[in-house]
């Protein structure tokens, strides 16, 4: 949508308080996302009193999902965009009209004008939407639609692009990135994938993730491509959601602990130094004390390198929601706490056992919580997600964001590294090119604060 603004000659801000027009883009995958998203709305529609807005759009799954809702409850609201809509939003920011709604389903291209969020030297490319899968504690295929893969040069094409443009590490993520290029008749298609992106020409190295297998789609082929190429990266984000068999079940997921492990055996066996991330559902409707302690022995024999844990959340829609058996909100809370913790101390003595060594990492800039430290990156943190590495000490001239630099391990906690830099840089000298988009990056202007 942005990118689309752009092209047509429009200038975005960050500062609400700036815009003509405001635009929120929403989720709706579970109760926090939609509170979040109403939360939000809220508080930009105050703007239309405060400040320029002369107008209110509202995008996303929040739409798909509570469409008449919004029209009713939200006269604030001056528009919507469903998923499947997202051309109309030049016409509806320039007029009332923003074309007829779209029937086909969306899904974006290498000729679609983008424009960067992110930091120049990182960026995302979905190359999948929808999904196929009959999870039922998810909504994802009601409101994005059926799996479709785009097309295999086209992604080629945009991450060639954002390599010439300076991006040092691409992102690759869809709802389920291991079934790629199934609808398009390609026979292990993310294997192949992987394998040209690691092959594009670059000056500088490069990284190459992708987010969010399905692990009954992670194949031998793919493992071995990982571990072939060094410009892909040794990291395998793998949502399990749950180890007991039964649960696993009632999520028609299927598998069992003990399957996974083996999994994760084949995975560290073939990949030497890989992460695996992974995901947990807790209070899943019939979760027992015992499956639940199931799931906490689990996690204590994978030892995974990062893990996220999630409350289940009894979405209205989901298949999950007329099962009986449902887990009450303290139980869940305590629950979430105890992994969390048991996965805390695997992570503080992972981390604990790289002090010492050396390591590539990704320069973010200076640390969000002090001028103190620099913030980088291992191979094996994704960006947003994971932790990250503090540099205490950088020599004589401070690093360059987006620079590939050496860095030397020296404290191990939670979830974050601390270390020093130990070469000069000087390999990695290319200029990071000027964003277009400079307003995305520009510095909060100097005004007082706006009421809301």
């Amino acid at each position: 949508m942005m990118g689309q603004l752009v092209e047509r000659g429009h200038q975005l801000t960050p500062h609400p308080e700036e815009a003509d027009v405001i635009v929120v883009n929403t989720c709706s995958f579970i109760d926090p996302a939609k509170q979040e998203s109403v939360d939000t709305i809220l508080e930009m529609a105050e703007y239309k009193k405060t400040g320029r807005a002369k107008k209110l759009i509202v995008a996303g799954c929040l739409v798909e999902r509570y469409r008449g809702d919004i029209r009713r409850d939200m006269p604030e609201v001056d528009a919507i965009i469903g998923t499947n809509e997202l051309d109309r939003v030049v016409g509806l920011c320039e007029s009332e009209d923003g074309g007829a709604a779209a029937t086909a389903p969306y899904l974006y291209h290498d000729l679609t004008p983008r424009v960067l969020a992110t930091p120049r030297h990182y960026a995302y490319i979905k190359i999948a939407e929808g999904c196929d899968h009959p999870c039922s504690f998810c909504v994802i295929p009601q409101y994005r639609g059926a799996f479709r893969s785009r097309r295999f040069e086209s992604v080629i094409a945009e991450a060639t692009r954002l390599f010439a443009q300076g991006v040092r590490e691409i992102n690759l993520i869809g709802q389920d990135t291991t079934c790629y290029g199934e609808d398009l008749g390609l026979k292990d298609g993310l294997a192949q994938l992987l394998a040209r992106l690691a092959k594009i020409e670059t000056r500088q190295p490069k990284w190459v993730r992708f987010l969010y297998c399905y692990p009954n789609k992670v194949t031998q082929k793919l493992l071995y491509t990982i571990a072939e190429h060094d410009a892909l990266v040794k990291y395998i984000d793998m949502p399990l959601q749950h180890a007991s068999a039964g649960v696993l079940k009632r999520m028609k997921r299927g598998a069992s602990g003990d399957i996974f492990l083996k999994l994760i055996e084949r995975i560290r066996a073939t990949i030497p130094g890989v992460a695996i991330r992974t995901s947990m559902i807790v209070g899943f409707p019939g979760e027992t004390d015992a499956d639940f302690e199931t799931l906490c022995d689990f996690v204590k024999a994978a030892r995974f390198d990062r893990l996220g844990v999630f409350s289940y959340s009894d979405e209205d829609t989901s298949a999950s929601y007329k099962l009986d058996g449902k887990t009450d909100g303290r139980t869940i809370y305590n629950r979430k706490r105890r992994l969390m913790s048991i996965q805390r101390r695997i992570s503080r003595q992972r981390n604990k056992a790289l002090v010492g060594t050396e390591w590539d990492v990704l320069v973010e800039g200076p640390s969000k919580e002090t001028d103190l430290l620099w913030e980088a990156r291992l191979p094996t943190q994704a960006p947003e997600i994971d932790g990250v590495c503090l540099i205490n000490d950088y020599g004589d001239v401070a690093p360059r964001p987006g620079s590939i630099r050496r860095m030397r391990m020296s404290e191990g906690h939670d979830y974050d590294l601390v270390g020093e830099l130990i070469d000069d840089g000087a390999h990695d000298d290319a200029p990071m090119p000027v964003s277009p988009f400079r307003i995305l990056a520009s510095p909060r202007p100097q005004t007082a604060p706006m009421a809301r």
